[in-house]
């Protein structure tokens, strides 16, 4: 069985797909079977990405395709080590199923309240269909300042959860590597890059833990 990452929120424009595409190919790199499930079969935000990543001969390999359904992803799940799924930037009732059948629900949010207020809308409504916090991912993206990174953290931890530790800075050099099929993560960007980085490897560690967790009867 592969293991499973879905990336939810209430709203778009928080960084979800950003933090899926840079999973995905974190993965690739470490040379796992990846796939990214769009299921946002209107945007298609991973589909356009997956499509201008297979012009670089240097880029890891991610199998990249959108789906009407959760169900529809998991068609061929046995050939794959890691299945990501990106789901809309809104809550639909097969958010439910498709958190259920995760390993790690990623929760992004930006630093403004507008965001973070409907997040923890969100991690409440996730642990109230049974989503233990050990699932549970909040990561902080588009940050502009660093102060801006603290006042996300108190309110994050004012509401009983914890970011992990790092954060996506909003850069223009990310959104140009994005297009042109790159992640975050390979990017050229000196210490620029450390809090992203940094936050990658956080969620790597969530990931696996709860594996680890699981295979050995402790995980949910």
């Amino acid at each position: 069985m592969p293991l499973i990452v879905s990336f939810v929120s209430q709203k778009g424009g928080v960084g979800k797909s950003t933090l899926a595409r840079a999973l995905a190919a974190v993965g690739a790199t470490g040379k796992l079977k990846v796939k990214l499930a769009d299921l946002d079969i209107q945007q298609q935000t991973a589909v356009r990405w997956g499509k201008a990543r297979k012009q670089r001969a240097s880029a890891s390999y991610v199998e990249v395709g959108a789906f009407r359904s959760f169900e529809d992803a998991l068609d061929d799940s046995e050939a794959f080590d890691l299945i990501i799924v990106d789901m809309p930037g809104h809550t639909s009732p097969s958010t439910g199923r498709v958190a259920r059948a995760s390993h790690v629900v990623v929760v992004p949010t930006s630093p403004t309240i507008d965001d973070l207020y409907p997040t923890v809308l969100l991690l409440h409504a996730l642990e109230e269909i049974g989503i233990t916090r050990s699932r549970l991912a909040v990561v902080l993206c588009r940050v502009l300042e660093p102060s801006e990174e603290k006042i996300a953290r108190d309110y994050i931890d004012a509401a009983g959860y914890e970011l992990l530790p790092g954060f996506v800075p909003e850069r223009a050099n990310y959104r140009s590597a994005q297009n042109r099929g790159q992640a975050i993560t390979e990017t050229i960007d000196g210490s620029e890059n450390e809090s992203a980085d940094l936050l990658i490897e956080s969620l790597l560690r969530k990931i696996a833990g709860q594996s680890a967790g699981m295979q050995n009867g402790k995980g949910d």
